[in-house]
């Protein structure tokens, strides 16, 4: 596995975040082919990464609703 260099990276907070600072993540777009994800409570705390075809999926089956329980 290789490592990737955040230090640089812009994040935006999820649309999906709680908006009263609680429950937020953050994601970056700056990388081709993983998309970082942070918790932004913790900006200094690791980042997972995701294939960004991966991520595209989760964020579709989110948005279709597929995922509820």
């Amino acid at each position: 596995m290789r490592s990737i260099d955040l230090s640089a990276a812009a994040w935006r907070k999820s649309s999906y975040s709680n908006s009263d600072g609680g429950q937020c993540v953050e994601v970056s777009d700056d990388f081709a082919d993983v998309v970082p994800v942070r918790d932004s409570k913790n900006s200094r705390g690791p980042a997972l990464t995701f294939a960004a075809d991966g991520w595209s999926s989760f964020v579709s089956a989110v948005k279709d609703d597929v995922l509820s329980t």
